[in-house]
Order: C-alpha cells, then structure tokens, then sequence
C-alpha cells in the first residue's frame, strides 16, 4: 500500500477511501457462486464440494532427486505434483549442449529425453495423481514424455488429469524464455489444444499465466488485463484452427499471482471470473458454462520474498495463501520462506505445505464459498479492477491484439512503467517492506540453504550421451526428418513429435529441428 500524505490506493493506483458503505457497490447484484458470471466462485459449493488442490513446485538436480522430493510431499499430504523444469529444458537445451554448462539442475529438474521422464515420475501412479508441468516453449514435447510415460504404466489417456502451462505470449512480455516467433509458438499452442481433444480429453491444454507478468513488476489491473488478452489470443487462434470455443474453452485455466495487498487480491481473483465469463458470451459466443467459468491455480509471490529477515516470509506467504483461497482458487502453491535465497530445503518445503493445511484444516477456509462476498470494499474492488482491466484490454485490442501489442513492446512498456514506479516507492520509502526499508536488523539472518549436488549435471550428461549410444540412429533420424517436413506444411505437429521422442530423440535434437525450419525470436 503507498501512501502520500492522507490518501492510500493499491498499486493499481486504485484510492482507497476510509470507509465504505452500501453506496459504494449501489446496483452491484451478487449471484450465487457457480452462476453466470461466476464471481462468487466456478462451482456452486466450492470447497464443500471439493478443496483446492495442495500442488507444491518442485523441481531440481536430477530427476531421480526431484523424484524423491515429489515422493516426501506427496506422503505428507500434498495432493498434486507441480513440476519446475531447468532453464536448458525450458529453452529447448539438451544437458550436454555447451549453452547449457553452468545451469542443468540449477532452476528445476533436467528433462532431455523419455529416460528422464520415466526416472522423474517412477512409482507414482499417474492415474491417481494431477500434474502441473510449468513449460512453455516445449510445453508440447514435455507433455508428449507425460503421455508415453504413463502409457508405460499401463494408463490411457483418458485417465490422465493435469496442467501443462503452454502459455508463450507471456514468455516474450514477462519472462524471456521464448524459442520460436510468435506464430510458429501459437501453431504449436493450439496443436496440443487439437491433440488434448481427441486423446487426452480431462488435461487442461493451457495455463494462461498472469503469474510471471506480476513478477516482472506489473500492477493487479495489469495483470489481469495482459493475463486475460492473451486468452483471448490463444481463443482466436484455436477458432482460427478450426476449434470449437465452447470444446477446448472447458480446458483452459489460469494461472495468477497471488500478491501481498490481501484485499485487492481477493478482489482480483473475482473480477478475473466476471471479466472472463462474459468475454466467452460475448465476444465468443460460448454457451457451455464450463467454458465461460475461468478456473485458476494461484501461486504466494515470488517477487515479494525478501533475503533480509527471511522469516518474515512465512507470514507474507500465508496473507498471501489465504488471499488465494478466499478468492476461489482451484490449486495453490505456497512458496518456502527461504526462496530469496535458494531452492527450498526439505525443511522450507514442509512449513509451505503445513501453510495449506492450516488454512484448510484449521481456518474455516473450506465452509463456505466466497466469505468476503457482499463487504462493500471488496464489492467496489473487485468492479474498479473489472473496469482498469476492461480498459487496458480495449486498448490492447486497439493496437491488434495481444500477439501486435506484444510484437510492438507495447505491453512490455507497461510493465517497465509499474515496475520503476514501484521500485521508485521502496527507495523512497512511501512502499514499506518490513526488513527492507523499515523495521530493521542489523546482522543477517543465517539460514540453513538447500544445495545442488555439483556431480548432478555429470551424471545427466552422461545418461543423455547413453540414450544416444543406446537408440535406434536411424530410426531416430528418420523421425526427425518427419518433424523437420510438417513443420514446414501443415498438420498437427504432435503426431511426429511424439514419434520422434518415441525413437530416443532428445528435446534439443527436436527443438534444433524446429530451429532449422522456423528459426528463433530475438526481443
């Protein structure tokens, strides 16, 4: 919250006033949670019926280490994977590539090829399970790996229940991990969205992301506004693809930040459903409720953990946290208090867990659907956010949509702006971080840190090289000459792709086959 003087507002710039009354939501309905346009909630009993999904982030080293911390959350009572990938593998990178020295393991798990697949999800039964796979540019080749993993298992693809982020346009605003020009990596969007369709009906084929464009600095309104732009992008393609809104509109769900200013968050998430559900009706025509009931998963914020006082991070992540869950979140992340330093420790991992069940257990959190609808300050933010969001996505459409604004910098300017502004109130002082710029201490905390085992990045080399030495060459290479062809005509370019990794092709293999046809974006 900043402040000037007596006057307070959010950093959406939104004044916050002393006190609200009835006048302030004047004319404002308030329908029933799973009722058009679902600001109450996507379900009419939400956590009644069905608590969020405890999803906890993880990923590092090997895959046999990530392996073994999905296997501790899981039997302390998380009840979904949630898995980070290294930046080689979200880059398009094998292991061994000479780009990839210094960083395989570092950010998330190395994925080269089935081997690592197989090793990353051994003995956890996919049929019981719901994964998150946070990938994007090769979101389509990772969940290939899913599929020819789980059919290893014995497990058809209508029992497979998850998410696989697949969200590119916001990798070239908010977050740099691009590979491919906008338009091949929308080809290859709404492929997975056609694939998803005929064999993997129950996974939802997009995450659409205004997490990362909130750590890159942006305001609430922004995100909400650039997160629901992109969706009507990825809509647009998919129609234009031949795809039917009210289909694959019940596949799409979101992926927000969940942020400090408890309130507004909460509004937010609302604004998020109404704004949604009446861009499926209106600009769509979508009738299926399911395809006009925004569903999310929602992550603490990354970007708010401060390395001074680290502690005070446990408190920032369960405001947060709660702030998700009263605003109707689906699945939740909480991040550990010790990420502005290092991956998590097992022990960080834990007391984020515990944070979920707490709230689930312990808070009340899951009687009763929508707890802060009808307080008139939550009623009036949650409309003044609809509006700032509803006017930047006019002005968006202005300039030609998503995929022109982004390819103009329009959108990245906007988040530049709000970032400076808010990093210019810290130094100033007028945005207090406690620890930061107030209330502090002075000697640093010592915190115990998780650390990556260096002789990881050895070993996965060396199980890559294996897979090379071990598979079929030709027929190995004769897949990738299949990949190289499609992508230059038409088709859907999953087909190919999973025969490829069928054949012990590697990611960078594939990836360097797409690069030779459709080439790279460079910002």
């Amino acid at each position: 919250m900043a402040t000037s003087g007596d006057r307070r507002e959010t950093d959406s710039g939104i004044e916050v006033k002393p006190v609200y009354t009835a006048d302030d939501v004047a004319g404002e309905g308030l329908e029933p949670p799973g009722v058009f346009p679902f600001t109450r909630g996507p379900y009419p009993d939400m956590y009644r019926g069905r608590p969020w999904t405890i999803r906890q982030y993880a990923g590092f080293a090997s895959a046999e280490e990530t392996n073994a911390r999905f296997r501790y959350l899981l039997a302390r009572g998380q009840t979904g994977l949630s898995v980070a990938f290294d930046l080689p593998t979200q880059l398009g990178y094998d292991s061994d590539d000479p780009l990839a020295e210094g960083e395989v393991g570092r950010t998330g798990v190395a994925i080269d090829s089935l081997a690592d697949m197989e090793l990353l999800l051994d003995g956890i039964p996919l049929d019981e399970v719901s994964t998150s796979m946070t990938i994007n540019a090769p979101a389509a080749l990772l969940l290939l790996l899913y599929e020819l993993v789980a059919e290893g298992q014995g497990v058809s693809g209508d029992q497979l229940r998850g998410t696989v982020q697949n969200d590119i346009l916001k990798e070239y605003v908010a977050r740099g991990n691009y590979i491919f020009p906008p338009r091949p990596s929308m080809r290859l969007t709404t492929d997975l969205f056609a694939y998803c369709g005929e064999r993997i009906p129950s996974w939802n084929t997009i995450s659409i992301s205004g997490y990362h464009i909130r750590e890159a600095g942006s305001t609430a309104a922004q995100e909400l506004a650039f997160t629901l732009a992109n969706g009507i992008a990825y809509c647009e393609a998919a129609i234009v693809a031949g795809l039917s809104p009210d289909e694959f509109g019940a596949r799409l769900s979101f992926f927000f930040n969940a942020h400090n200013n408890f309130f507004q968050e909460v509004a937010k998430f609302r604004a998020a459903r109404r704004l949604w559900a009446r861009i499926m009706r209106d600009r769509f025509g979508v009738t299926n409720p399911r395809a006009q009931a925004l569903r999310f998963h929602a992550q603490t914020g990354g970007s708010t953990l401060t390395a001074q006082q680290p502690e005070n991070n446990v408190v920032r992540v369960a405001v947060q946290a709660l702030s998700a869950v009263c605003g109707g979140a689906q699945s939740l992340h909480t991040n550990a208090f010790d990420e502005a330093l290092a991956l998590p420790t097992e022990r960080s991992a834990r007391i984020a867990l515990r944070t979920q069940q707490v709230l689930a257990a312990e808070a009340g959190a899951t009687d009763t659907a929508d707890p802060l609808g009808g307080a008139y300050f939550i009623e009036a933010l949650t409309s003044e956010l609809e509006e700032r969001a509803r006017a930047l996505i006019e002005h968006v459409d202005e300039l030609g949509g998503a995929v022109a604004a982004i390819e103009r910098g329009w959108v990245q300017d906007q988040i530049d702006d709000a970032a400076f502004r808010h990093t210019a109130e810290v130094e100033a002082g007028t945005r207090v971080l406690v620890g930061v710029n107030r209330f502090l201490d002075g000697e640093m905390e010592a915190v115990e840190l998780h650390r990556v085992d260096a002789e990881a990045e050895r070993r996965q080399r060396e199980r890559t090289a294996r897979v090379r030495a071990e598979r079929d060459a030709a027929a190995a290479e004769r897949t990738l000459a299949e990949v190289r062809a499609l992508a230059e005509g038409d088709g859907n370019m999953l087909v190919p792709l999973r025969d490829a990794l069928r054949a012990g092709c590697t990611i960078g293999e594939i990836c360097g086959a797409l690069r030779e046809v459709w080439g790279t974006y460079d910002s």
